[in-house]
Formats: C-alpha cells, sequence, structure tokens
C-alpha cells in the first residue's frame, strides 16, 4: 500500500500543471531575469587603477619605506597595482587635481599628508595605504632603535666601552633596511576570487524554491483529508493505515521538490554560470533541510487552516514571499537593514535560515553560524511536523 500510493502520488503531483510551473518553471525564469538584471552590475562597479600624484622632494627620496611601497603599488607589471602614480612638484600636483586628472597627491615633509579636492572611494583607499605605511614606518624605527639598544649592551657586556655609536646606529639601520629591500611586498587576495554580493538574490530564490515546495506538500495532505476531496473521503472510512498513506504522500512530495531544486541549480550553475562555492556536502544538506522545511510549512497549513485549497495556497505564497523579501531578494540591503534593527524576524524566517545558510557558507566557510542555520531549520521543521500530528489525531467529521 506504501509504494502504491507513493507512485500514485507521485504522478498526480506531476499532472497538476499550476504546481509544476510554480515549483520548476516559475524559479528558472525568475534566475534568467535575476541574470539579466544582475550580471553587469560588478563589473561597471570594478575598482580602476587609481590616478595619484607623490611630491619628488628630498624627503621622499629619503624615505625608504614609502618609496619602496608606492613603487611596487604603482608598478605596471605587477599584478598587484593598485596606482598610476606621476612624480612631480606640489604646483604640478595642484594642477593636476584641479583638473581631475588623478584622484589626489602625497606630499612628504615631516608626516605624510594626502591633498584631495573631493570624497570618493579613490580617495579613501589612498588615504588607508599612506596611513598604513606610516604606521609600519613607525614599527620600522621602533624595531631598528631596539636593535641599537641591544647591540650597545652586547657590546659593553663584552667589556667594548669606546663604541662609536653613530657607526654602530647606522649600521643596525642599514641591515634592517637590507632587509626591507629584499623582502618583496605584495598585495594578496585571499578571499573566493568570485565573491559577488549579488549572489544573495539566488539564495533567496533557491530558499523561495525549497519554501514552495510547501504547496506540494499542501496538495498531497488535502487528498487524504476528507473535509478538502473526495479521494479523503474514502481513504477516511477505509480499513487502510492513514498513517502510511499520509507518509508516502509527504514523501513523494518531498521527491517532486528535490527534483525542482535540482532542475534549478543545474540551470543556475551551468547556463547562468552561478558560483556556489566548494562545501559540496554542505550545500546539499542545506538544500535538503530547506526543502524540508517548506515541505513542513505545507503540511501545517493544510492541517491546521480550515479553508478551501486557494485559500492554503494564498497563505503559503505570501509567508514565501515575504519571508524572501525580509532576507534580501527585492532588495540587497534589506536583509542587513532587518539584521541590524529586528533580528528576531530573520531568526524565525524560514526564507532567511535558508538564505543565511548558503551566505555564511560562500563568504566565511563552514562555521559556527553556518549550523546555527541548520539547527534552526531542523527546529522550525520539529515543531511544525509536531503541530501537524496533533491536528490530524485530533481531526474528527460528525458525517461523511
Amino acid at each position: 500500500m506504501f509504494t502504491h500510493n507513493f507512485k500514485y502520488s507521485i504522478k498526480i503531483l506531476f499532472k497538476n500543471k499550476s504546481l509544476i510551473f510554480w515549483t520548476f518553471a516559475f524559479p528558472i525564469i525568475l534566475a534568467t531575469f535575476f541574470n539579466m538584471a544582475f550580471s553587469d552590475i560588478e563589473k561597471n562597479e570594478k575598482l580602476d587603477i587609481i590616478d595619484i600624484a607623490i611630491i619628488d622632494n628630498e624627503s621622499f627620496r629619503e624615505n625608504q619605506i614609502f618609496k619602496e611601497t608606492f613603487q611596487e603599488l604603482g608598478n605596471n607589471k605587477s599584478k598587484e597595482q593598485l596606482f598610476k602614480i606621476e612624480y612631480t612638484n606640489e604646483e604640478e600636483a595642484r594642477k593636476l587635481l584641479e583638473s581631475d586628472k588623478i584622484s589626489g597627491y602625497l606630499l612628504l615633509e615631516e608626516k605624510p599628508k594626502v591633498i584631495v579636492s573631493k570624497n570618493g572611494i579613490n580617495q579613501t583607499i589612498l588615504k588607508y595605504v599612506v596611513e598604513e605605511i606610516e604606521t609600519n614606518s613607525e614599527m620600522f624605527q621602533s624595531v631598528s632603535e631596539r636593535r641599537i639598544n641591544e647591540k650597545i649592551q652586547e657590546e659593553i657586556l663584552k667589556g667594548k666601552m669606546d663604541l662609536d655609536y653613530n657607526a654602530l646606529s647606522q649600521e643596525i639601520i642599514q641591515e634592517t633596511m637590507k632587509m626591507l629591500q629584499n623582502q618583496k611586498i605584495q598585495i594578496k587576495d585571499i578571499s573566493n576570487p568570485n565573491l559577488s554580493y549579488t549572489m544573495i538574490e539566488f539564495y533567496t530564490l533557491i530558499a523561495m524554491t525549497c519554501l514552495y515546495g510547501g504547496i506540494l506538500g499542501m496538495t498531497s495532505i488535502n487528498k487524504c483529508l476528507a473535509n478538502m476531496s473526495h479521494n479523503g473521503k474514502r481513504i477516511s472510512i477505509s480499513p487502510v493505515s492513514k498513517t502510511k498513506l499520509i507518509l508516502s504522500s509527504v514523501l513523494a512530495s518531498y521527491l517532486v521538490q528535490l527534483i525542482g531544486i535540482v532542475l534549478l541549480f543545474l540551470y543556475t550553475i551551468f547556463i547562468i554560470k552561478v558560483d556556489y562555492g566548494n562545501h559540496l556536502p554542505q550545500i546539499i544538506l542545506l538544500t535538503l533541510l530547506g526543502s524540508l522545511a517548506g515541505l513542513s510549512l505545507g503540511v501545517v497549513t493544510s492541517t491546521v487552516v480550515k479553508k478551501n485549497e486557494n485559500m492554503k495556497t494564498g497563505i503559503i505564497l505570501s509567508i514565501t514571499m515575504l519571508g524572501c523579501f525580509l532576507s534580501g531578494m527585492m532588495g540587497i540591503t534589506m536583509k542587513y537593514i532587518i539584521d541590524k534593527n529586528i533580528p528576531i524576524i530573520n531568526k524565525i524566517n524560514p526564507a532567511n535560515m535558508i538564505t543565511d545558510g548558503f551566505y555564511s557558507l560562500y563568504y566565511y566557510g563552514v562555521q559556527n553560524r553556518f549550523y546555527q542555520n541548520i539547527i534552526s531549520l531542523i527546529l522550525f521543521s520539529a515543531i511544525l511536523i509536531g503541530i501537524s500530528i496533533i491536528s490530524l489525531r485530533r481531526q474528527k467529521y460528525d458525517s461523511i
């Protein structure tokens, strides 16, 4: 009976054109629109080489740390090139800045000064780089002074009292400077080469597809309820096991739902070229639990809500779309706004649990945040399934 009803339920679900559209076709259509809308956004926002000027005065030429660092950052043969540098005098640099040919210029005197005419990303990057070099320069001086003091103490302990302090200081400074010159200055990008802030749109799409599986679960349960279908009336008065019938129907819905999600993954990976990262086992686990959460939402809606099928479908769609909206589908910043101001909403939002699980995997790898979402999905599904079981056991009919 279990196997027969399982096959019978799958056939019924695949013959329902409305269900097939919402669970198979609609997510793929939406993925296509997302790709069309977001494919060129990050290309247009790519950071270009920044044009700057450096005042080529005596202070700059004598400051080995600033000189070496900017030579590396301005090397057009380097993959880490950040700046296109013009070495000039202050008057010429001011003219270049006024004509907007450079983002800013560096004047090195007692302290480095960054001169800009407006605020922006390029100006902020230049200021940040100069501050970092200055910090490293101060650290270099501190190390040199410590080494000089250690060397002096070492020589005194050996009994050498007639030390040439200037010569010793110069020797230590030259050794430290040589060490600095022999070290290649590199800027390494250790992050995922395919990081994309628009990925959250595709995460919410997967979450939506998982929760749309609730419509499948609702349909399967409805056909087993006496107040929803003629088939349910026959089941209620038949001597067969109700538990096996309901379980086989739910499992059939889960299988059909997973087929739809697999098709979505195949389409987005091989056609749209979406990169979900390298954590395949965790992605599969998150998808399975997300689908279970969607299925449990449909089951609890079917058993608790005493309305017709259209009303139940509307409830599931409304909950799904609201959850996806709050987790960032209609605006990438919405997830951040909710997390910052009303975090409890996204803590109980199944769409956000799925979205945030993918988000944490993609940006941070397998860490506590991912497992928190996994546990949240398990608890969410368990609570709804528990409510559904209680509701089904309490259902009685005066007449059939």
